[in-house]
């Protein structure tokens, strides 16, 4: 069965209905391939932060074929070119994601690289999806989880070893 857009409608009996909100189809991308990556990939802040602003200088909106976000980030064919900074003919390939604050604060972990149907066509792979992404901060997915430093331990504060020793009875 094809998608199709489905209009919700908004508002309430005491309030006037405002325009529907329409789904558009296609709007996720559904993933032809995906890789966890393992051992996950752990970047320190400084790392991260440098990533994300080589992603926003090679934005799709800025001629690049990056797109940035808090998940990860998204690798496309092209700049958006379409009305209203659209993607136009700009094709989703694949993307990498992450998750901020693990192991311990401060860090991100890359835990997946995938790769859309479309990236499948171009002849795209998950580690060539990962390796475009860390090529925008001089890292290689060759062998770059052994030349990462070792992160911090976890945090004890969160370990289930101080929650069982806490005393009730204190008062914080």
């Amino acid at each position: 069965m094809p998608p199709s857009a489905h209009s919700l409608p908004s508002g309430s009996p005491d309030r006037p209905a405002r325009p529907a909100l329409t789904l558009v189809p296609n709007a996720v991308a559904a993933p032809a391939l995906a890789s966890q990556v393992r051992p996950a990939l752990v970047l320190p802040e400084r790392e991260t932060r440098a990533l994300l602003d080589a992603a926003a200088h090679a934005d799709v909106a800025n001629g690049g074929r990056f797109a940035a976000g808090p998940a990860g980030i998204q690798v496309w064919s092209g700049p958006f070119n379409g009305p209203n900074g659209g993607h136009g003919d700009a094709v989703h390939l694949g993307s990498v994601d992450w998750s901020y604050d693990t192991p311990v604060r401060h860090y991100v972990t890359i835990y997946r690289a995938m790769v859309t149907a479309a990236g499948v066509d171009v002849g795209d792979t998950t580690h060539t999806v990962l390796g475009a992404v860390l090529g925008l901060v001089g890292l290689s997915a060759e062998g770059t989880r052994l030349a990462m430093a070792v992160p911090p331990r976890r945090d004890p504060f969160r370990s289930n070893r101080w929650a069982q020793n806490v005393d009730p009875s204190v008062e914080f």
